[in-house]
């Protein structure tokens, strides 16, 4: 039997439990012989109901129709040993056996960021994860995150503007979750993104799938940004995962009269990275630097071109809308990118371009 049919029969026995297919499938194997011997199954803690589960699984050729139908729907499967698996998620202690791929595999390889939040977040939370998501995918990185409402969404949004996204699911390869982002879903793909899971086809969400999401998101990534969270949230686990695995974790702080920052305070306390623009992010993770100018060097080639209205010193916000003719809604917005990169600085009297600020002092 062809082997990519033996190992999504095998994901589809294990229902989702990714360290039983992990173990499963850490011996080579040649047929159905091999994974089934009762050796193998004590050697691996295989579930006797799982092994039931197989056997069922390869009589009935489910994992044959199954395979055809990802194939059809555009899915890839990546087993650990290919060369496309992206190497930081061979870093992490329990890495899955498998993932199931929407799009470019190779996109799983590029530098990442993730970006988590609270579900329901504020005005203030959404904007921020737009504005730094669309600032980091056009300095080239691509956005991680997991395709939740709420922050998820918005960074997704936010880096379809700028550059490229990816989106871990906490359900099988099928419908989207939650149903309200399909659209957002195939934008991502149409846009040169791509979707990921570990989980078999056809398996629907469940509550403990998103944890085990989570340390996916952390694990492809090179820093997770926490934008907004409660005290007691499923991105602090994201950051905490993060932080186990070697990574950088960025936190950025808001109100102490909002409970949704209450979260990311805790984290500041804890030793994250305080986040209030770009430069906080590449002064701390230097590599990022690198990658960052690189990409700005070839793709924009110049300076913004907002920056040629700004004079030394001080600039107001109306002194640059009659120097530019810019609306001021749209202003407000290069503004704010502007300031999220590092290209300027709000100072007393309107903004001043960060080479200005020794005039300034």
């Amino acid at each position: 039997m062809d082997r990519e049919i033996l190992t999504l029969s095998t994901c589809l026995a294990c229902g989702g439990n990714s360290s039983e297919l992990q173990r499963w499938l850490a011996e080579p194997f040649a047929c159905a012989r091999d994974l089934l011997s009762p050796a193998r199954q004590r050697r691996a803690r295989i579930r006797s109901a799982s092994a039931s589960a197989l056997q069922e699984i390869l009589n009935s050729g489910e994992g044959e129709r199954r395979l055809q139908q990802l194939r059809m729907d555009g899915w890839q499967m990546l087993e650990a040993g290919d060369n496309a698996w992206p190497d930081l998620l061979r870093q992490i202690d329990d890495a899955p056996a498998l993932l199931f791929v929407h799009g470019d595999p190779a996109l799983l390889s590029r530098p990442q960021l993730a970006m988590v939040g609270a579900r329901h977040a504020s005005t203030e939370g959404l904007d921020n994860a737009r504005r730094f998501a669309r600032t980091l995918a056009n300095a080239g990185f691509t956005i991680t995150s997991g395709l939740a409402l709420g922050i998820d969404r918005a960074a997704h949004e936010g880096a379809l503007q700028g550059g490229t996204t990816l989106a871990v699911l906490g359900h099988g390869p099928g419908p989207c979750y939650p149903p309200r982002n399909q659209a957002l879903a195939q934008q991502i793909i149409n846009k040169g993104g791509a979707l990921i899971t570990e989980f078999p086809p056809g398996l629907p969400p469940r509550p403990q799938f998103f944890p085990q999401r989570n340390r996916l998101i952390s694990g492809l990534s090179l820093a997770t940004i926490v934008v907004e969270a409660a005290e007691r949230s499923g991105s602090l686990i994201t950051a905490r995962l993060a932080a186990a695995q070697g990574r950088e974790v960025f936190a950025i702080p808001g109100s102490i009269h909002n409970p949704l920052s209450k979260g990311c305070h805790r984290l500041l306390r804890d030793g994250a990275n305080w986040l209030e623009s770009v430069a906080d992010l590449l002064a701390v993770f230097g590599c990022l630097t690198h990658v960052a100018e690189s990409t700005l060097a070839t793709a924009a080639g110049a300076a913004h071109p907002l920056l040629q209205y700004f004079v030394s010193g001080p600039n107001s916000i109306d002194q640059l809308q009659l120097r530019s003719a810019i609306n001021i809604s749209e202003l407000s917005r290069l503004l704010s990118d502007l300031e999220l990169s590092g290209d300027i600085r709000r100072v007393p009297g309107g903004y001043a371009r960060c080479h200005d600020q020794q005039e300034l002092s």
